[in-house]
């Protein structure tokens, strides 16, 4: 398919890597390439929480993540009893035997606490904060919620594992890059981290670390495992925080702060980021990594740039032709949002996609 791309595609979109974002692409990509050389065989662990009306926004997210991945992914859908046979009917349709691997679970929270963990933020949300505790076998894993979509291989995140220091558990994004507009630290009733906290909708993990660390806390001298410290930091906080499981995450490494590695926004990137005016300069050097379409604006008008990226990959077929199919009639909707402060800025949200594109192709005629 590609060879049958015209001159002119290829002049205006197949630039060189150091077009598309410069140098600091070009080192990020040598360390990519790097640690999957020594991590070859390596499986990517994904989960994902599901509840409610959220199964096609979940599969959207995981065809998303198959688009690209090179490695094997295994996927934990973590879903109410009632979205199991739809998953599995859909899951099961998948073009990619031996790729992709899935796993469903129940929802499931500590017994004598389920009902508070239920109500807490939205329903089934604090799921991801017992991950560690229910995959005992999973060394390291990528979590994401629902509205999330990746443009670029998930490999290049998982790669941030072997960026890890000594002390590192986990890595999240800032929840906002400019403090006028924040939300924690102008609003927030309890710790949060750093100067406007962390957003939980991307986080990856090293569960192994997870389990074995004791953690400082504001509740008792004594350090508590993560098992340990769950149950006591809602009971303190319970009336104090908004934003559910993602509040008690930004408690927890506000008081350990050398346990957090933080994303660059690109790979969290959302509505905040562009609807205020553009405030995610990573995004605007080397466009958005990884989606992240809060607030349901996949779903309404109310950012039609968010909601075209959405529409474009859920309606994509596995097998088409990716520019003709994808990028081509993408662009061509974000053309019509330039009425809004997203709009004005949409060549972020193809300029890594287009990357990625050229990329697969490329690996598909050397026959990887």
């Amino acid at each position: 398919r590609c060879k049958n791309l015209s001159v002119s595609f290829w002049n205006s979109y197949w630039m060189l890597p150091s077009d598309v974002c410069g140098m600091n692409c070009f080192w990020e990509a040598a360390f990519r390439y790097n640690y999957m050389k020594t991590h070859p065989s390596e499986k990517m662990h994904l989960a994902v929480v599901a509840c409610g009306e959220r199964l096609e926004e979940t599969v959207t997210m995981l065809r998303s993540a198959i688009i690209f991945s090179i490695k094997p992914l295994h996927f934990h859908i973590f879903a109410e009893d009632q979205l199991h046979e739809s998953f599995k009917d859909i899951l099961e349709e998948f073009p990619y035997e031996g790729k992709v691997n899935y796993t469903l679970y129940p929802i499931t929270f500590p017994s004598e606490s389920a009902a508070e963990w239920k109500k807490l933020f939205k329903p089934c949300a604090s799921q991801r904060l017992f991950l560690p505790l229910i995959l005992k076998n999973v060394d390291s894993l990528l979590y994401v919620d629902t509205d999330i979509l990746f443009l670029r291989p998930v490999d290049d995140i998982w790669s941030f594992l072997g960026k890890f220091n000594s002390t590192q558990i986990a890595a999240m994004a800032p929840e906002h890059e400019e403090p006028r507009i924040g939300w924690y630290n102008r609003f927030a009733r309890h710790p949060y981290y750093g100067v406007t906290g962390i957003n939980s909708g991307v986080m990856l993990m090293n569960m192994t670390r997870i389990r074995r660390k004791y953690f400082k806390n504001d509740m008792t001298p004594v350090r508590l495992q993560w098992a340990e410290i769950l149950m006591p930091l809602l009971k303190k906080y319970k009336l104090n925080i908004t934003w559910g499981d993602q509040d008690l995450l930004n408690i927890m490494f506000s008081h350990n702060p050398e346990s957090l590695y933080v994303f660059p926004c690109q790979w969290n990137y959302r509505p905040d980021h562009c609807i205020y005016g553009s405030n995610c300069k990573a995004a605007e050097e080397e466009g958005i990594f990884i989606l992240h379409g809060n607030r349901g604006v996949y779903h309404d008008d109310k950012q039609p740039t968010f909601r075209a990226v959405y529409e474009a990959i859920k309606n994509y077929s596995f097998g088409d032709d990716l520019v003709h199919s994808l990028l081509q009639p993408l662009e061509q909707e974000l053309q019509k949002t330039t009425h809004t402060y997203c709009g004005r800025v949409y060549r972020v949200f193809i300029k890594q996609l287009t990357k990625s594109i050229r990329d697969l192709y490329a690996r598909r005629s050397k026959g990887r």
